[in-house]
């Protein structure tokens, strides 16, 4: 078999592919995160509702927390990979290619100066909270107002609070400044 020479910029185009790969699971993996969190909100509702059984709402706070720190940590991987692309890869590449920086892989940078982003990230915050943790603390607060508590699911539906509460901190945490965190688009 002969040998053949790899470039640095064949590398770097494939090191590129690789990410861009990467990004686009996690893109389409952290938006079915959304369908999912709605899809068991409505059936634990739902059941709830019919049998009417409020302590049966306790499996929201939990389910809500998982899904949502998995949607965080995905937006935070997608965000990392694009800054990735911007500050390292991209120039790295222009550099091989005697390129002005600014002409590689311009899209990474040019979606990003839209006016709008700042307000788009504004509401995803919102809506991020809402699915995660305005929802599953509603859940909780029909819970203790339905009568019929009990003191050890009492006690377990504050340490869901707790941690619905947390990740609601994480949630703004991550999106403050608006532009700043969330870099998927």
């Amino acid at each position: 078999m002969p040998e053949r020479d790899v470039t640095v910029g064949q590398l770097l185009l494939a090191e590129y592919q690789t990410v861009k790969d990467e990004q686009k699971t996690r893109i389409g993996f952290r938006d079915n995160l959304l369908y999912v969190t709605l899809t068991v909100v409505a059936a634990v509702i739902a059941a709830a509702a019919q049998a009417k059984r409020t302590e049966m709402l306790l499996g929201l706070p939990p389910v809500c927390v998982v899904l949502g720190w998995t949607y965080l940590v995905n937006d935070q991987k997608i965000s990392a990979i694009g800054a990735y692309v911007r500050g390292d890869l991209g120039p790295r590449l222009a550099a091989v290619a005697s390129a002005e920086e600014a002409s590689v892989f311009r899209w990474e940078i040019a979606h990003r100066a839209d006016a709008r982003r700042s307000s788009r990230k504004a509401v995803q915050c919102v809506v991020d909270l809402l699915a995660f943790c305005v929802v599953p603390l509603a859940a909780l607060v029909v819970y203790w107002a339905g009568g019929g508590t009990s003191p050890g699911l009492v006690v377990l539906s504050m340490g869901e609070a707790l941690a619905v509460v947390g990740l609601g901190v994480h949630i703004v945490l991550y999106a403050v400044p608006f532009g700043a965190g969330s870099g998927a688009g």
